[in-house]
């Protein structure tokens, strides 16, 4: 039974040069796990919003939406609260309360359920999440990832017949990432409940999923499975966003079965005839130190935890540090001391240059109605990095109606028409498809070039992997390991990349898909 029926449906934002979705056509059926993917700013937002009656933005709108055959319009506030539920990318933006008890009550209180019924059902989903040792916990003392999954579960609470999800692992750490999408699949098959998900960060979704949508400049490109879409994206811009075995496996021209899974992509390279050995050897440049950090302690309360503890970091001119490690371990913390944000306690921090800062949320660079406006704030040679950013259409647009990854791409111009000596990065590559993240990272090793040295932290190991030339893992307060990035991948079993794992024993040496494609193709 179809639970979503999309007829001709198109829609164009207010004041927006140019339509969001166009003549779309889909029928989702009842338990299905569909995956949405596209370039940042190709709809995939837009088309879920449009799902969820209470979310529609306001524009021009033509076209229908049915829900298990019923006009979308039509559905009452209860049944929408109930029956669809929505998973955003932040996972501090749904959270409404101050305890995790009440945040599982909340939607069944505004539903008008009694209270034995309430208790009935947060007891029982709390032992399904696993959240029964931290039932009483404060909300906010929770990390990024624990939060995303209390979102789920509190949207799961109430029995929604379908979940949509908006870039759900965006902001968290690896490790976390894998969790929450494992829970999603188990949900989809426990309860048969219908999930929808737009997502950059593949390597774990992609092979779980039934079908795959693939949306670009607001229409439907391509849909199938995940092993025939992957044959179908061969060669199309898109091609750059799937998981590195089918990357692998579309560069190989092979008529065996397309790779989904690491495993899969070992047994696949293990049947090819390769190069065993990847060269990985390269010039390390011995470089200045730009930033000290001596023996920092930090911590938000003077009678709480230290959250920084005796941490010592040298930062090296005209270099791109890529600062990993796990949701709440500090990493955050450790840019707003180093931007005078925060104050550490105790420890030495050196540097004197000119230092610029992006946020973690892109919103808080903005302060002008239009994105020109704000450009001009800074510097009057603004458009030919937005036109570098794929971003000139978008002058007269309010930075608050760009998408997700349009507002981070024009945040990070913002911050590089300060012409900074360092800049502080964090998660500057969320909400980015891989051809953008490949567009940022060929401009910023263009600025290391010319002395400018970049402090980056994400959880984008395939990024640090590509274009950081040290990386460090930040844990329990101080820096537990660093090295050079090819090094440290290597190096490492579970901050590493997907390619690493997959290339592990097979070809030496190799961290990127790109080092892996070298030796398969000679």
């Amino acid at each position: 039974m179809e639970i979503f029926n999309i007829k001709n449906l198109s829609f164009k934002y207010n004041k927006s040069p140019k339509s969001a979705l166009e003549d779309i056509n889909l029928k989702v059926n009842s338990g299905e796990f569909l995956l949405l993917i596209g370039q940042s700013g190709c709809g995939k937002t837009t088309l879920l919003k449009m799902l969820k009656k209470e979310l529609t933005p306001l524009g021009e709108k033509s076209g229908e939406i049915f829900y298990k055959r019923k006009k979308i319009e039509s559905l009452s506030k209860a049944e929408s609260a109930s029956k669809i539920g929505f998973i955003t990318q932040d996972p501090n933006s749904q959270l409404v309360t101050d305890k995790v008890y009440s945040e599982l009550a909340f939607g069944l209180e505004s539903l008008g359920v009694n209270k034995e019924n309430i208790r009935s059902k947060a007891a029982e989903f709390a032992s399904y999440f696993g959240f029964s040792e931290m039932f009483e916990r404060n909300t906010n003392s929770l990390s990024g990832g624990e939060k995303q999954l209390l979102n789920l579960a509190s949207v799961m609470v109430m029995n929604p017949e379908v979940i949509l999800l908006d870039e759900p692992i965006s902001m968290l750490d690896p490790i976390f990432a894998v969790e929450f999408i494992h829970t999603l699949k188990r949900i989809n098959e426990d309860f048969g409940t219908t999930v929808i998900i737009a997502e950059h960060h593949l390597s774990e979704v992609y092979r779980l999923c039934d079908k795959v949508v693939c949306l670009e400049n607001g229409k439907i490109t391509a849909y199938n499975s995940p092993k025939e879409i992957s044959v179908d994206l061969k060669d199309k811009k898109i091609e750059k966003t799937l998981p590195a075995p089918v990357r692998v496996y579309n560069a190989a021209d092979s008529e065996l079965d397309c790779p989904l899974s690491v495993k899969e992509g070992r047994e696949f390279l293990d049947k090819l005839d390769i190069n065993n050995n990847y060269n990985s050897e390269s010039e390390i440049k011995e470089r200045d130190t730009i930033l000290s950090v001596r023996n920092l302690w930090f911590r938000y309360e003077k009678s709480g935890k230290d959250i920084l503890k005796d941490l010592s970091l040298n930062i090296k001119k005209g270099e791109i540090y890529a600062l990993l490690g796990e949701n709440g371990c500090g990493k955050s913390t450790l840019l707003n001391v180093l931007n005078g944000s925060l104050r550490a306690y105790k420890g030495k921090i050196k540097h004197n240059l000119k230092l610029s800062y992006l946020p973690q949320n892109p919103k808080n660079v903005f302060v002008k109605d239009t994105l020109e406006d704000d450009m001009k704030l800074i510097s009057n040679s603004y458009k030919e990095l937005l036109s570098e950013f794929e971003l000139l259409d978008f002058l007269k647009t309010h930075p608050y109606d760009l998408s997700g990854g349009e507002l981070q791409r024009a945040a990070i111009c913002k911050v590089l028409l300060t012409k900074p000596d360092i800049i502080l990065m964090d998660e500057a590559t969320k909400g980015f498809d891989n051809y953008t993240k490949e567009k940022l990272g060929v401009i910023l090793k263009s600025l290391t070039d010319r002395g400018i040295t970049v402090l980056l932290v994400t959880h984008d190991l395939e990024f640090a992997a590509s274009y950081a030339d040290r990386c460090g893992l930040l844990f329990n307060g101080g820096i537990t390991s660093e090295d050079v990035s090819r090094k440290f991948f290597l190096e490492n079993m579970f901050y590493t990349t997907p390619a690493a794992k997959m290339a592990k024993g097979i070809i030496d040496g190799a961290v990127t898909v790109e080092d892996i494609i070298r030796c398969v193709n000679g």
